[in-house]
């Protein structure tokens, strides 16, 4: 649903979104002409904010990098320098106050419970056997390679397990098997083995989950429960959703909803070397593995990435990253003392990104004002933030007919039981039933936009859904739905002809499906 247009003029037409951005870039805290405080700030409560060019940084430069944002699917992008944030972008109709599916960035954090475990003496040490966490299972396919696995070997991805998850392509076949799985720590400890450990790279979700259940062992509690104990809670952020698997174990290899500016201040705990507001929450070699990668991910697309602790690396450009499908990214650039978060509905180059966030910093001490600059840059910032309307057709006479009729589906592979569409009401809306396994997923419903512009519903444990809708023809009604944040959006083309209404969908991944439905009674 990308919108398209344009917004012209800076108080009138581009409206509060610009005149907020303005305020930000112009504005400056007292007591922040100095580029680098003498001491770090510590956004605790809340991050202190700052003009660009007070931190030494190029607002122009940025602009383009947010008019950029929109090519490469982006929701959010965020970027601190010196522990303030210099730019705060929303890409409609994502919102600063809506948590973002971070995806796989979710072992980051798990990794970094475990440095803080680690750190406290609940785990020995970081070389210590899987096997002893599990002594009270019967595991499979054991031998003297698995009985080899250590902690440090799930942290760096080389346990030796066999696994297959389409690190670049392929069907996941493993992912896919496990979630079907009744108890998925004990599917990850049976699969057998297919390299020494410490031998290969090779990505695996299962040894992230592995983690998240010696951090509960080791503990005594939940990892959500351990995280906002030692982690979220001390660096003030408030409590995220966080998916279990069937035993209620956090997931590790993914399923955190997090908003980008607490992402950001994950990244600024590692940028301030484990450190926060004068207490050292992480232990010092846990730091240095992160810093110095060394555990080779033999990716094609970008042969220079390095792997530790679960983060991701580039030595040449000196940075370290989490990493979540579709570039849901905390970045850290140690040398220019930058935290970078980006979260998208695609993928994105780490690489050039860092380049272009490297690239806006022109001295690390303050740069003159740049009005002109500035308001480049509030302009940019207001356009991305504003949905502009998609074209719509005329409203047809069957409108009024289908309103408020239930469509009732036998067993499809779309999943949709009954649909309803109040397309007459001053507000109109939609009902839909599922065959979702989980309850929670059975029932949905929200206003719809019939104006080119989408309306969001209340939110939900999986985010907020966006949905609009357009007559394609006299029988064809297109529907735009996406989960913000989510990443999940699909397009329902529904053609009436009577009694009965074809519903074909298409997933943003490619997903399709069909379904044949009739009114019912």
């Amino acid at each position: 649903m990308q919108a398209v247009g344009r917004v012209v003029g800076l108080s009138s037409q581009i409206g509060a979104a610009a005149v907020g951005a303005l305020f930000l870039l112009t504005w400056a805290y007292s007591g922040a002409a100095n580029a680098q405080a003498a001491e770090p700030v510590w956004p605790t409560a809340q991050w202190e904010t700052s003009t660009p060019e007070q931190q030494g940084m190029d607002s122009a430069v940025l602009a383009k990098l947010v008019t950029t944002g929109t090519t490469r699917s982006f929701d959010s992008l965020l970027v601190t320098r010196h522990g303030r944030v210099v730019l705060d972008v929303n890409y409609a109709p994502f919102t600063a106050d809506m948590p973002h599916a971070i995806n796989s960035s979710t072992k980051a954090m798990v990794s970094t419970l475990l440095a803080i475990a680690y750190k406290d003496g609940l785990l020995d040490r970081l070389d210590h056997p899987m096997l002893d966490f599990f002594s009270d299972r019967s595991i499979a396919n054991i031998d003297e390679r698995k009985k080899a696995i250590t902690v440090q070997h799930l942290l760096n991805m080389t346990s030796g397990l066999d696994w297959d998850e389409g690190f670049e392509g392929g069907r996941e076949q493993s992912l896919r098997d496990m979630g079907k799985s009744a108890d998925w720590v004990q599917f990850i400890l049976d699969r057998p083995m297919a390299h020494a450990p410490g031998e290969v790279f090779y990505y695996n979700s299962g040894g992230s989950h592995l983690l998240s259940a010696i951090v509960s062992k080791v503990t005594g509690k939940s990892t959500a429960d351990y995280a906002q104990e030692r982690l979220f809670g001390p660096l003030g952020i408030t409590q995220p959703f966080w998916r279990r698997d069937p035993q209620r174990l956090s997931i590790g290899g993914f399923g955190l909803m997090m908003r980008p500016r607490d992402m950001a201040k994950i990244g600024y705990l590692y940028l301030r070397n484990g450190e926060w507001a004068g207490k050292q929450l992480l232990p010092a070699d846990f730091l240095d593995a992160v810093n110095h990668a060394t555990v080779n991910m033999n990716a094609r697309f970008d042969p220079r990435l390095r792997y530790a602790n679960q983060f991701w690396t580039i030595p040449d450009k000196h940075i370290f990253m989490t990493v979540g499908y579709h570039c849901q990214v905390i970045m850290v650039l140690p040398e220019r003392d930058i935290v970078a978060v980006m979260t998208a509905s695609n993928f994105c180059p780490f690489g050039r990104l860092a380049d272009e966030i490297s690239g806006a910093v022109k001295s690390d001490q303050a740069l003159p004002a740049d009005p002109a600059a500035a308001e480049q840059l509030a302009k940019a910032i207001a356009d991305v933030a504003t949905e502009k309307p998609t074209q719509v057709g005329a409203t047809p006479a069957i409108a009024s007919t289908i309103s408020g009729r239930t469509y009732k589906f036998p067993d499809n592979n779309l999943g949709i039981k009954t649909l309803t569409l109040f397309l007459a009401d001053e507000n109109p809306r939609y009902v839909v039933e599922t065959n979702a396994g989980d309850p929670a997923r059975r029932h949905f419903d929200g206003p719809i936009g019939l104006d080119g512009l989408s309306r969001k519903s209340s939110p939900t444990f999986l985010g907020i859904r966006a949905v609009k809708g357009a007559w394609q023809d006299e029988r064809t009604l297109v529907v735009d739905l996406q989960y913000v944040g989510l990443g999940d959006a699909w397009t329902w083309t529904l053609t009436y002809d009577g009694d009965t209404v074809a519903l074909h969908g298409k997933a943003r991944d490619g997903r399709e499906g069909s379904a044949e439905g009739a009114a019912g009674g």
